[in-house]
């Protein structure tokens, strides 16, 4: 018995690691890439994986060309802005489906469980008509626009308030407290790593957003990282080491949000079943 155990063990860990390998594997050639030359990139031969000679000057070459200050400040004020509204619409929202009685709160949450069934893609026209009338494009609040109410966030905040016990309202209206201070100071600090969930997803998805940006921000300086990456790839087709060093530089900020938050990503997606 104690051996079919390990035997069973030793071939899931087996395959867990070839797993992760797999996965590795085109982070690790974009990094190679980033400092090759272009003719090495361009060969067939497949055992040139590592550099001959490691070219830094792909680096200054990047920076020079993109703007990666402006860049970055456009992508994290839109991240920002779009995980604060997210996580204050979805929680007001989330906890009114959960725990407070009204007409129409079935058909009303019918409604956002249809709206996550649909693509995003349907809705970029009307968004981008309702942008464009606010005057909002080329600016960050037109960025921020189509992520200032999220029905993944209401769904997942809905299942995070009906998990608490329903004898702590019970205190609280006994303590005199009415729903907004219920919310506030009972429930609200109960679900916080369901909010942490959210925004760290938020962030994931607002950051390698690209369709949209390029709808609504064509302008250079006020367009993200992603769109940015897109519109190097049609300038230098053949320049893979910059496009990749460009790649590279962009993955940074997404490479330390994951090491800091690696246990609220994990609980997040146990939490809502979902998948980045």
């Amino acid at each position: 018995m104690y051996m079919k155990k390990t035997i069973s063990n030793f071939i899931m860990y087996l395959i867990l690691i070839l797993v992760s390998i797999t996965m590795l594997v085109p982070f690790v050639w974009m990094f190679l890439t980033a400092f090759k030359t272009v003719s090495e990139t361009m060969q067939i031969d497949p055992f040139v994986i590592i550099p001959k000679v490691w070219q830094v000057q792909n680096f200054e070459n990047v920076i020079k060309a993109m703007d990666f200050v402006r860049l970055y400040a456009n992508t994290l004020g839109m991240v920002g802005l779009r995980i604060l509204f997210a996580v204050v619409t979805a929680s007001l929202s989330g906890y009114a489906f959960a725990r407070l009685n009204f007409k129409g709160k079935n058909v009303m949450f019918a409604l956002v469980l249809f709206q996550m069934m649909i693509p995003v893609q349907l809705f970029i026209i009307p968004q981008y008509v309702m942008v464009s009338n606010l005057h909002l494009t080329n600016s960050i609040m037109g960025l921020v626009f189509p992520g200032i109410v999220s029905a993944f966030g209401t769904f997942l905040l809905r299942q995070a308030f009906l998990q608490l016990p329903r004898d702590l309202e019970e205190a609280a209206r006994l303590d005199g407290c009415n729903i907004p201070q219920t919310f506030m100071y009972i429930m609200a600090p109960l679900t916080r790593s369901a909010m942490v969930a959210l925004g760290i997803f938020t962030a994931v998805f607002a950051y390698k957003d690209l369709m949209w940006p390029m709808i609504v921000a064509p302008d250079n300086r006020a367009t993200t990282l992603a769109s940015a990456l897109a519109k190097m790839n049609g300038q230098y087709q053949q320049k893979y080491p910059e496009l990749m060093m460009a790649a590279l530089i962009s993955c940074v900020p997404m490479i330390i949000l994951y090491i800091i938050f690696q246990k609220q990503f994990i609980e997040g997606i146990a939490t809502s079943g979902g998948k980045l």
